[in-house]
């Protein structure tokens, strides 16, 4: 098949075999300059394209957007115990290597910032055990931070909970 007969299904499958499919999350924050500060400022996020109501970021390899929405700084909101801690019920996050998860992490911890979770391994010996870590962007939006020794446990349940 020559180039000008491909469709762009073929195209698009092809791509999709090579590059893990990636994620888009639009949400609210109250101020746009803060956004920028903390997604592309501390966390080191590139910024994509914009407007004067949202900005583009490559969190990690995905897209999110935040959107300009002045009334947008969330009320702490309900929380959810997990292996002791308890842990908001609304968020986002990223899976992140190990080596980038404790080097994101020494970073935050030098900046300082306030972390909602402290750095920490959760479910310590168990299939899911995870390194992880909690904080809000200024508009309090609660970001997951996490990363897996053994990336092939990542989706691993709990000895306890196997029937």
């Amino acid at each position: 098949m020559n180039a000008t007969n491909r469709t762009p299904q073929a195209d698009e499958s092809k791509a999709s075999v090579a590059t893990p499919p990636r994620f888009h999350l639009a949400f609210p924050v109250r101020d746009l300059d803060e956004a920028r500060a903390f997604y592309g400022q501390l966390l080191g996020c590139p910024e994509g394209r914009s407007a004067d109501e949202w900005v583009d970021f490559d969190f990690f390899g995905h897209q999110i957007v935040a959107h300009l929405s002045p009334g947008a700084a969330l009320p702490k909101g309900p929380t959810n115990p997990v292996d002791g801690e308890n842990v908001p019920v609304r968020h986002f996050g990223v899976l992140l290597s190990m080596a980038a998860w404790n080097a994101l992490a020494e970073k935050l911890r030098s900046v300082p910032v306030t972390f909602l979770i402290a750095p920490r391994i959760r479910f310590h010996g168990e299939p899911g055990e995870q390194a992880t870590f909690f904080l809000c962007d200024p508009s309090g939006n609660a970001l997951e931070f996490k990363a897996f020794a053994d990336e092939s446990r990542i989706f691993a349940k709990s000895l306890s909970k196997a029937s």
